[in-house]
């Protein structure tokens, strides 16, 4: 299949006659519940979450090699599916699509481990999972979609909630108040508000937003494929980019004896459920469902923010949080109401709400 030809399924997303594509039908015709899609997603942040709390917490070892091994708990599981399926391993006519979905996907999780590692666990989830409101600009750029008021709209505010978040020195001053509050020692909390801003840290949790966005249009774009395929190229692509970073920056080495390596085992395991979960998510149900789904991955990492590493946030994050989530919920929202009937007075009143 010509090049221009593959990169056309970005707009329709679909290829009527895959074969890959029975053994879905056969899942829905089996299990009867409409919320599917949503449970899966849900479940797939759970995971998600977890694995944030357990890169932030290794602090000895490099985000890179946690990335590495994250990869080979997604590479390893879906090798036998692969085989026991008989799926093609690279299969024609989606190899640039799967060669993209694996650049943006790693470069992207790179990004988020570094953010999680230099910020606090909930601020940089809310930054990384503003991704669905950035799909609106990638899809202009990239589809020629319209870029409507509502588009204009939910984007300022989900920039505004970053900048609420990251609080940069350029608009508060350098007296930036700390981000967030030891709730079992003040000194430390003053120690940490001393401390200089790390622009690093904002920088990679947007830089991985805006990567995630083109995961979202690539793997819509791939919905015919079989999971296997999809996370067996993703695995075994990323391993290989992710030991070439890390051996570029020398950062190949063993986890120490004990909790380390446990944790990283449990970090790939987490990794490969979390994504099987999201990938399944987003082959049954919209890509808007989905993300509002995926918001659960913000509420999850306030609660295992305070529970594990003691941290309250303070109004500036919750505030710019609630600016987030709000502009997540809404661009749903309007994907959903664009499936409802036109006739559909719901419909009506989500054109009014949404500035339509």
């Amino acid at each position: 299949m010509p090049e221009n030809l593959e990169l056309h399924q970005f707009v329709d997303g679909t290829r009527t006659g895959d074969i890959s594509n029975q053994w879905l039908e056969r899942i829905k015709s089996r299990v009867k519940c409409p919320y599917l899609g949503i449970i899966l997603a849900t479940l797939s942040s759970l995971f998600f979450s977890l694995c944030s709390v357990i890169v932030k917490g290794l602090v000895d070892v490099n985000p890179m090699e946690l990335a590495s091994f994250r990869f080979v708990g997604v590479l390893l599981p879906a090798i036998p599916i692969l085989i026991y399926t008989r799926q093609p391993v690279f299969p024609e006519g989606k190899r640039v699509i799967l060669l993209l979905r694996c650049f943006m996907g790693t470069t992207g999780l790179m990004l988020s481990f570094y953010a999680f590692r230099h910020m606090p666990l909930a601020d940089a989830s809310v930054i990384i999972f503003s991704t669905p409101v950035f799909v609106a600009i990638f899809a202009r750029v990239f589809l020629k979609e319209p870029c409507t008021l509502f588009n204009v709209v939910t984007i300022n505010m989900t920039l505004l909630g970053v900048v609420l978040i990251t609080r940069p020195p350029l608009v508060f001053g350098d007296a930036v108040p700390p981000s967030v509050v030891d709730i079992s020692d003040s000194a430390a909390s003053e120690r940490y508000a001393e401390k200089s801003y790390d622009i690093w840290g904002p920088v990679a949790a947007i830089s991985s937003t805006l990567f995630g966005a083109n995961v979202y249009i690539l793997l819509r774009a791939l919905k015919n494929l079989h999971f296997s395929v999809i996370m067996t190229n993703f695995g075994a692509i990323a391993l290989v980019y992710t030991l070439i970073v890390c051996g570029s920056i020398g950062a190949v080495c063993w986890p120490s004896c004990g909790r380390d390596r446990w944790l990283v085992v449990v970090l790939a395991i987490f990794s490969f459920l979390g994504q099987i979960l999201l990938t399944l998510s987003l082959q049954v149900e919209q890509a808007g469902p989905v993300a509002i789904a995926r918001c659960a991955d913000i509420v999850f990492a306030f609660i295992w923010q305070m529970m594990f590493f003691g941290e309250a946030p303070n109004a500036y994050s919750l505030f710019g949080a609630l600016m987030v989530v709000s502009s997540v919920i809404l661009t749903a929202m309007k994907k959903w109401a664009m499936t409802l009937p036109r006739e559909s007075s719901l419909r009506k009143r989500l054109r009014l709400i949404l500035l339509e």
